[in-house]
């Protein structure tokens, strides 16, 4: 895969609507090796319809579309021979932990997180291959799949965060960025957990949640916000997601929130606990986070102060005293749940 390289450094006459395109040129579109399509063809007799002299391979427009499907089918775990014959038609499509409509409405009905993966590693490589083809339904398929499957928690520290990692050490190794694979990445992991944090009527009830899919609790929100000038806000985008998924109420305000804003926000809401994510230590300001720490709301002699959680690499170092800094994304949503049932279950 190392070997990829983008379309524009491809020869002249790799690809033509009259004589189909080549394997060389197929083969980087697709992010396998020529060597790979080759082997199929001999194998599965997955093969172009076109080969010139008879030896040559032409592909045309139908035989991308049913190579596209046997990565798909490969990608998410599908074993090549039976993705073979579903991508040719002979057998009917294979869809990765398919079953019967009795069986779908029985996953629905889980609670989320509650089926493990098997093989992270197949899961995220899958995921991988998905990006640097820039197969965008693909990888868009995968995520969904991930979440509904696994949960938010699961897929973002086993399969999600290894595969953004994976993609940046290769190409990074390989001399090239690839600056196209990981932002594709970025931006569909970013919808996945978008379309995690509109709670479902079914993860409402499983969570003993009312008709909002919120958790009826007298603590305020947990408040997310990326500190001023950090730009980075994925992972804070995974805590909000899993926090919707236990049902507890949060406000997003998302990326480089300014000071002021951040301050008229807590002594608007009240929140339980706020939680501020740097990436870098330049974006670490820690005198903002012990402000922060000491705004308050309410009535004299009766006035509240919000927890807060440092998240990121950013507070990496000395901690600041009377605040945590959770080390991953499993550890902030259980301090954050149990501040959530401290308030609830305080007096008054």
């Amino acid at each position: 895969m190392g070997d990829i390289r983008s379309d524009q450094g491809r020869e002249p006459g790799a690809e033509s609507a009259g004589a189909g395109v080549t394997t060389g040129a197929l083969a980087r579109r697709l992010g396998v090796s020529p060597t790979t399509l080759r082997s199929w063809d001999r194998r599965y007799g997955v093969g172009p319809a076109i080969r010139s002299g008879g030896r040559h391979r032409r592909w045309t427009p139908q035989d991308v579309a049913m190579l596209e499907e046997m990565c798909r089918l490969t990608s998410a775990g599908v074993p090549p021979a039976e993705a073979a014959r579903a991508a040719k038609g002979s057998a009917d499509p294979v869809t990765p932990g398919a079953g019967t409509a009795g069986d779908e409405a029985e996953s629905r009905g889980r609670e989320a997180g509650a089926e493990p993966i098997g093989d992270p590693r197949q899961e995220c490589k899958g995921l991988a291959r998905a990006a640097v083809r820039l197969d965008a339904p693909s990888v868009d398929d995968q995520l969904t799949s991930l979440v509904e499957r696994h949960g938010v928690v699961v897929g973002w520290e086993e399969v999600m965060v290894p595969a953004l990692h994976a993609v940046g050490r290769k190409w990074e190794s390989a001399g090239d960025r690839y600056v196209e694979v990981e932002h594709l990445l970025s931006w569909h992991i970013s919808r996945a957990l978008h379309r995690a944090s509109v709670p479902t009527g079914v993860r409402a009830r499983a969570a003993g949640a009312g008709a909002t899919g919120v958790r009826a609790t007298g603590a305020g929100p947990v408040l997310l916000a990326c500190v001023p000038g950090e730009q980075h806000c994925l992972p804070l985008e995974a805590l909000h997601a899993g926090l919707v998924e236990q049902g507890l109420p949060t406000r997003m305000f998302g990326a480089a929130v300014p000071p002021e804003a951040l301050t008229a926000a807590v002594r608007r809401l009240g929140p339980v606990a706020v939680v501020l994510w740097s990436q870098t230590r330049s974006t670490a300001d820690r005198p903002l986070a012990r402000h922060v720490a000491s705004t308050s709301w309410g009535v004299r002699g009766a006035r509240s102060h919000p927890a807060v959680l440092l998240g990121g690499p950013g507070w990496a170092g000395r901690a600041e005293p009377g605040m945590l800094r959770p080390p991953g994304l499993r550890e902030a949503l259980t301090a954050l749940a149990g501040l959530a049932d401290g308030a609830t279950n305080s007096p008054g």
